[in-house]
């Protein structure tokens, strides 16, 4: 238990000494926790609760099948997932690897 508080006062005093990063810190958390309870909450509504119909197997859903809506989405996603596979690594190399080690 004598770890943990250790451990806390540490993490404040580093929170404290860079006050930049302790903002960017809440900012990311609380944005993390908005967005999870806004896809929880869409997911309870749309998909968790039953319709509010009598006959559910008279329900038609309807798809978009139009193909430039398609091939928007996925060259998107196409971009965004090369983007997250390009950054960290183009960072990394950046890096030393000898001020690397020494931080750990």
């Amino acid at each position: 238990m004598d770890d943990l508080f250790r451990d806390l006062r540490y993490g404040w005093r580093m929170l404290r000494a860079r006050p930049g990063f302790a903002v960017v810190a809440v900012l990311t958390v609380g944005l993390g926790v908005g967005a999870s309870t806004a896809i929880f909450s869409a997911v309870n509504a749309l998909l968790l609760r039953p319709l509010p119909v009598a006959d559910v197997d008279r329900v038609v859903f309807g798809m978009a099948t139009d193909p430039v809506t398609f091939a928007v989405v996925a060259v998107v996603l196409t971009a965004a997932g090369l983007l997250a596979c390009w950054v960290p690594p183009r960072r990394a190399t950046r890096i030393d690897p000898m001020a690397a080690l020494r931080c750990e």
